[in-house]
């Protein structure tokens, strides 16, 4: 047997609370009405029940209890298989992880807001197979393509500057990096989730866009900064990063060029600013209006059959025959 809601078990504890409870209140009526009257002229005003009668009721009405709990929780056996298919994209998420991704001009910066937004759209997806790619001077495959989305959650908050020793971004390398790590042999539409700053230190991000393009693979792009820019932390040296001059260097969202790699994919480009990326555009106005869902995953699992209604039918006959008990010894007295 197993149950749906198993925490709901927890309230059959309640059960032999209910009977010390009647135990107590039982004793007080008792010696209420031994107060009320003398134990010979108490029948003739009352209708009294035997010790034995009350203890049965009780019984059953606690029985009842406990199988209402057990029908509350869900109880399941026997067992089916159905058929179920998976339908979905393929989706790579190229993450940034430069040290200008330490830049502070988005709370806390913008390496953890990436972080923490792409959590939020591991939770609003349906059933895409989802990739992550690290990059930097270099790109890593941190996560190939799954429908395990724990394990890409595990992966993506490791993500720091550390990961990658080659300082600078390459937004070349990290695009084509992410048009290998699709399954070259599958026909699902891909699509690839850039979130960078947009410094391209190597200026081939272009020229890797129009891979992707001949790829059909679609890339939305989430700038992360503001054009402003603002200083970049100098690791655990602390401090910023100064120029030759001793003049501190400011990392500034590149926007046109990460629009142009958007756009020549016939992807979408969107900037981060303090408050949420706009998930609805992302995934439901972007991803899935331009894409074409296909079958990533059929298979048949295992279902268990609800019985539930066994244990509530049992509680309802209880509480039927514990009024028919007390109904029959007020008419007999009666």
């Amino acid at each position: 047997m197993k149950f749906e809601y198993l925490w709901i078990i927890n309230l059959l504890w309640a059960v032999p609370a209910l009977f010390f409870v009647y135990i107590i209140a039982r004793r007080r009526l008792e010696h209420s009405l031994k107060v009320f009257a003398d134990s010979e002229l108490l029948p003739r005003l009352t209708v009294l029940e035997s010790h034995f009668r009350q203890s049965v009721r009780a019984i059953i009405v606690l029985a009842a209890v406990t199988f209402m709990i057990l029908a509350l929780a869900g109880p399941r056996w026997g067992e089916h298989f159905e058929e179920v298919s998976q339908k979905g994209v393929d989706v790579i998420i190229c993450m940034d992880v430069s040290l200008s991704m330490m830049v502070e001009d988005i709370k806390p910066n913008r390496l953890e807001r990436a972080k923490r937004e792409i959590v939020d759209l591991i939770n609003v997806n349906q059933g895409d197979r989802l990739g992550l790619v690290a990059f930097a001077g270099q790109a890593f495959l941190q996560c190939p393509l799954t429908l395990d989305y724990s394990a890409l959650d595990m992966f993506l908050r490791q993500l720091s500057p550390d990961l990658i020793p080659v300082t600078g971004t390459d937004l070349g390398r990290a695009i084509e990096l992410s048009i290998n790590s699709f399954d070259q042999e599958s026909e699902t539409d891909r699509v690839l989730v850039m979130i960078t700053d947009g410094e391209d230190n190597e200026k081939k991000g272009l020229e890797a866009a129009e891979k992707a393009r001949d790829e059909n693979i679609r890339i939305f792009v989430f700038g992360m900064g503001d054009p402003a820019g603002g200083p970049v932390p100098a690791g655990e040296a602390g401090g910023f990063e100064k120029d030759d001059s001793g003049n501190l260097i400011l990392s500034k969202l590149d926007e046109q060029s990460l629009i142009d790699i958007a756009q020549i994919t016939g992807g979408d480009y969107v900037r981060s600013t303090d408050g949420d990326f706009d998930l609805d555009r992302l995934y439901f106005d972007g991803i899935r209006r331009k894409t074409d869902v296909s079958v990533l995953k059929t298979g048949k699992i295992k279902v268990y059959e609800p019985r539930f209604y066994i244990f509530a039918a049992l509680a309802l006959a209880l509480l039927l025959l514990e009024s028919i008990l007390h109904a029959k010894h007020i008419y007999r007295k009666v």
